[in-house]
């Protein structure tokens, strides 16, 4: 079975699209007017953990993780052409491969037929101990290349919840990384994991390599000495320059979304991109969105401060550098769970979830340049349970496409795309 992490995945409740029109685009004052349209991929049943990546010539990658026959998971991936899907390729597998509702691998397109991929590998007997490896491919996922470790730490621990985006003739990679909570040989407490509520003063680092052909790194670092355990992190090219957003750690237990820039050869010290105050003795398992274009940036983020949920988005001209006031664009109960999406006008698109007791609903929402939320739309019905993961989207071309996890016995992954 797929080695899993946090709590199990409950199986729950079928997923259905909404019939009838759905908007994506029109006014404030009516709803959209365009129709979503189903597009099953290639996956076995019993898969999880998908997610998008923009091709070029508007295709789409979609990757997940599904069950082996022989026991283990698979790292797979395939490419959605206008409305055909590729036959569906295997990145990696075995029985070590880490998979769970959060945290999850990636695969995204580097230009011509170049991919790189991400994923995780169980490395000790702590199920929380597992490394980050990557790999490259030159002919659309075809063959990889042997897989590379970027942390060089050599410990049993919890490293995961990786993005990528390209960089140069490579990819760069940021994931959390817990080699802080390496205990010595015969301790023990060995092999209790780094929870937090186990204290010991160890911190969950931010750390960032470059992975180039032939398999030599580059450009590692360290962005962040304390951050939160297991919130997601994101990554986006604004002008030119990496930008990191990731759910940052303070003193005082406050976790509010942090942002760190690609200086030349430096980086920038963490700012937040909104001074949520959001204190929380624990990980709330919910990272943040990050999309730019040029100069243009959207952050997308889930908080609770003030014990009052909300997902929140916030806009940069400056390319990360700063960001203006949020916007709160949720219904009232959100559980988070965001991704977020720049369109040509400024304007962005943002979807989360939103519960309802033991049911949930995808819903999206346009966010004018100026920061004014337009009408929500639903995309789907789902569950509030983990077991839903997270749904992504992308934008590819001219139109957005959906992916999310069906819980069930089995679970199933559904696609949907609409025009912009």
């Amino acid at each position: 079975m797929i080695r899993t992490r946090f709590m199990p995945i409950a199986l729950a409740c079928v997923l259905a699209l909404v019939p009838g029109p759905t908007a994506l685009a029109g006014r404030p004052s009516g709803p959209p007017k365009a129709a979503l349209k189903p597009l099953p991929p290639p996956a076995a049943a019993g898969s999880i953990a998908p997610r998008l990546a923009a091709g070029e010539g508007g295709a789409t990658w979609l990757s997940w993780i599904e069950p082996r026959t022989s026991g283990g998971g698979a790292l797979r991936i395939a490419k959605l052409d206008d409305n055909r899907w590729s036959p569906p390729r295997t990145v990696a597998d075995g029985d070590s491969l880490v998979g769970n509702w959060a945290n999850v691998p990636q695969v995204i397109a580097l230009g011509g037929t170049r991919l790189a991929a991400a994923w995780l590998w169980a490395s000790g007997p702590d199920p929380e101990a597992s490394e980050v490896r990557l790999a490259l491919s030159s002919d659309d996922g075809r063959s990889w290349s042997a897989p590379v470790v970027p942390h060089r730490d050599g410990t049993a621990t919890e490293h995961g919840f990786v993005s990528l985006l390209p960089a140069g003739d490579g990819v760069r990679a940021v994931w959390l990384d817990g080699r802080n909570f390496a205990r010595p040989a015969g301790d023990s407490a060995a092999g209790a994991g780094h929870d937090e509520a186990h204290g010991g003063g160890a911190e969950m680092t931010l750390r960032t390599a470059v992975l180039h052909p032939g398999g030599a790194l580059s450009d590692e670092a360290l962005l962040d000495a304390r951050v939160c355990d297991c919130c997601g992190t994101a990554i986006a090219s604004a002008s030119g320059a990496a930008l990191v957003a990731y759910r940052d750690r303070g003193a005082a237990e406050v976790r509010d979304v942090a942002v760190v820039r690609e200086e030349g050869e430096r980086w920038s010290e963490p700012r937040p991109v909104h001074a949520d105050g959001w204190t929380i003795h624990g990980c709330p398992v919910n990272g943040p969105a990050l999309d730019a274009i040029g100069d243009r940036v959207v952050a997308a983020w889930y908080t609770a401060a003030a014990d009052t949920p909300r997902v929140r988005v916030a806009f940069s001209e400056d390319g990360g550098r700063s960001f203006g006031p949020a916007a709160s664009v949720d219904a009232g109960a959100p559980l988070g769970r965001v991704d977020v999406a720049l369109l040509d006008d400024g304007a962005a698109l943002v979807i989360w979830v939103e519960g309802d007791g033991p049911n949930a609903s995808l819903r999206l929402r346009r966010v004018g340049r100026d920061g004014t939320p337009w009408l929500p739309v639903t995309i789907a019905q789902l569950s509030s349970s983990r077991a839903s993961g997270f749904p992504r989207f992308v934008r590819s071309g001219s139109r957005i496409v959906f992916a999310w996890t069906e819980p069930g016995k089995p679970s199933h992954l559904r696609v949907a795309a609409a025009k912009l």
